[in-house]
C-alpha cells in the first residue's frame, strides 16, 4: 500500500493496528492531486425517483503521476460513501472514460457492487441501477422538508429496534406511557411476527390515552412514503412474503386505526431530530451505535433532506485488512465499528474469551459488566471505537454540514460511552484542531434517553384539523 492510503494516524487505536482511517486517505489524496498542478477534475452526479439530483466533485490525479493508482479506489470509496449517504438509483460521472468503466464493472462484476446495485435499483428506488459517463450531468435539485415537530393531541409514537421495540403515548406533548418490549425480529420468517408485536405495542399505548389522533414510528432501514424498502429487521422473511406483507405493513396498520395519520421513517432521522428538538438547535447529525449503526441529519434550517443516511454500509477504514460486513460483503463499513458488532469483533484482540453463540447483546452487556468492574480490557475496546469515531466524524464532515454530533445507542451506554466520546474528541483535537472548534459531541439525557426518540417519533403526523 503506498503513502497516500496508508497515512498514519497519530491516535492509532490499540486493538486495531491495521486502522486506516478513510478520513486520514481521503484528504492526503486531495493534497496530492491539488500539489500536482494539473488535477484531473471528476464531476458526480446522484439521481432519486424523485427527481432530487446532488452533485459531488474531486480531484484525481493525473495520469503521469507516480500514485496514480490509487485514483480508482478513492473514486470508487466516494461514490460508494455517496450512495449510502445520498441514495441514488443512477450514478452520473463526469471524468476518465476508463475509470467510468471500471466503476461500471464494479457493480456488475464484484459481490459488493451486486449488493449495492441491487440496494440502491431494485429495492430502495425500484428503478434500475447504472452508472452512466457523461459530460453532461443534470442540474442539481434538492428538496428539504420540516419533520415531525407536531406535540398536538394524544399521540402514539415507536421504535423498532433488533433487540426490542419501544413504544409511548404522548399527551400534549407528555409522556403519559413507555414501555419497552424485547423481540427478536431478524429471524423471523413470517411478517405476521412483525406486524402483530408492533400492534400489541400499540394498543398498550392506546390504553392510557382518551384517543388516538396520531402515530409516528422509527425502525432501523430504509423507509420511503411509509413503505419499507430496506431493512435488516425483515432479514429472515422470504422475498416473496415482504412483496406481499412487509413492504405495505404500515398501510395495513393504518387502516386497522381507522386510518388517522401515520408516518413511519428511518430511525437514524427520529434520532437527529430528538437531538434537535432536545438541543432547541439544528445542524445536528445523530448516530446511534446499537444493533447496527443507524445515523440520521437534521439540516442548519432545521429540516430532513432526502437523503438515505444509511452510513452502516459508508466506508470508514481504507486498510486491505478492513473486516467485511456480513450482509453486504464489503469491507470497512461503519457498522463494523460503530454497533455491537465491533464490540464482538474487538473481543478476541482485547483478551476477552465469550462463548461464540453468546449473542451480541449479551456480549456488549458482559463487556459493560467488566467495564463497571473496572477491567483493562474492556476499557481497551472502548478506546478502539472512540478512536474509530473521531476519525469517522472528521470524514463525516466532508459530506454533511452539522455542528452538533449526538451520539448514542447500547454501546454508549455507562461508563464506556464517555470513554468513546473522550477519545473521540481527542482525535479532533490532535488530528482536526478546526473541527474541535466546531464540533459539539452531545449525549441525550437520560430523560431524553427513557422518552426522547419515542416523543419525536410521535411528533411526525400532522394531524389533520376537522
Amino acid at each position: 500500500m503506498n503513502s497516500l492510503l496508508s497515512a498514519d494516524a497519530k491516535l492509532q487505536p490499540a486493538l486495531d493496528p491495521q486502522f486506516k482511517p478513510a478520513a486520514l486517505a481521503f484528504r492526503a489524496f486531495r493534497a496530492a492531486a491539488q500539489a500536482s498542478g494539473h488535477p484531473v477534475k471528476a464531476r458526480i452526479a446522484l439521481e432519486q425517483t424523485d427527481g432530487s439530483v446532488f452533485h459531488h466533485q474531486m480531484d484525481l490525479l493525473p495520469e503521469n503521476h507516480p500514485h496514480a493508482d490509487n485514483n480508482f479506489f478513492q473514486l470508487e470509496r466516494l461514490v460508494k460513501f455517496l450512495l449510502w449517504s445520498r441514495g441514488g438509483f443512477r450514478v452520473y460521472v463526469d471524468g476518465p472514460v476508463a475509470l467510468t468503466k471500471k466503476l461500471q464493472q464494479r457493480f456488475t462484476g464484484t459481490a459488493a457492487g451486486k449488493f449495492d446495485a441491487d440496494l440502491m435499483g431494485n429495492r430502495v428506488y425500484e428503478k434500475p441501477f447504472e452508472v452512466v459517463s457523461t459530460k453532461d450531468l443534470p442540474p442539481q435539485r434538492a428538496a428539504t422538508t420540516p419533520l415531525g415537530r407536531h406535540l398536538d393531541g394524544c399521540r402514539i409514537g415507536f421504535d423498532l429496534g433488533g433487540s426490542d421495540r419501544k413504544v409511548a403515548a404522548v399527551r400534549e406533548g407528555e409522556v403519559v406511557f413507555s414501555e419497552e418490549t424485547l423481540w427478536d425480529p431478524y429471524h423471523q420468517p413470517d411478517p405476521q411476527y412483525h406486524i402483530d408485536g408492533v400492534m400489541d405495542s400499540l394498543r398498550k399505548a392506546a390504553a392510557h390515552l382518551p384517543r388516538v389522533d396520531a402515530i409516528g414510528g422509527s425502525a432501523a432501514g430504509v423507509y420511503v412514503n411509509n413503505r419499507v424498502k430496506v431493512a435488516s429487521l425483515f432479514r429472515g422473511v422470504p422475498a416473496e412474503l415482504f412483496e406481499k406483507r412487509v413492504k405495505n405493513m404500515f398501510f395495513e396498520i393504518q387502516k386497522a386505526w381507522n386510518g388517522i395519520p401515520l408516518e413511519v421513517v428511518n430511525d437514524g432521522e427520529v434520532t437527529a431530530l430528538a437531538g434537535s428538538m432536545s438541543l432547541q438547535r439544528n445542524g445536528v447529525l445523530g448516530v446511534a451505535l446499537g444493533t447496527s449503526q443507524a445515523a440520521g441529519y437534521v439540516t442548519q434550517d432545521g429540516n430532513i433532506t432526502s437523503w438515505l443516511n444509511e452510513l452502516a454500509f459508508a466506508p470508514v477504514d481504507y486498510s486491505p485488512k478492513a473486516p467485511a460486513d456480513e450482509w453486504s460483503g464489503d469491507a470497512g463499513c461503519g457498522v463494523q465499528y460503530f454497533s455491537q458488532q465491533a464490540v464482538g469483533r474487538l473481543l478476541p484482540a482485547a483478551g476477552i474469551a465469550l462463548p461464540k453463540e453468546m449473542p451480541l447483546p449479551e456480549k456488549l452487556k458482559e463487556v459493560q459488566k467488566l467495564m463497571a468492574e473496572g477491567d483493562a480490557r474492556a476499557r481497551k475496546i472502548y478506546e478502539t471505537i472512540g478512536i474509530y469515531l473521531g476519525y469517522a466524524v472528521a470524514h463525516y464532515a466532508e459530506f454533511y454540514d452539522f455542528n452538533h454530533l449526538l451520539i448514542l445507542g447500547r454501546v454508549t451506554s455507562g461508563a464506556g460511552g464517555e470513554i468513546i466520546l473522550s477519545w473521540a474528541s481527542a482525535v479532533l483535537r490532535v488530528e482536526f484542531p478546526a473541527l474541535a472548534g466546531r464540533i459539539e459531541f452531545q449525549t441525550p439525557s437520560e430523560k431524553d434517553k427513557r422518552h426522547g426518540q419515542a416523543i419525536a417519533a410521535a411528533s411526525l403526523p400532522t394531524i389533520i384539523k376537522k
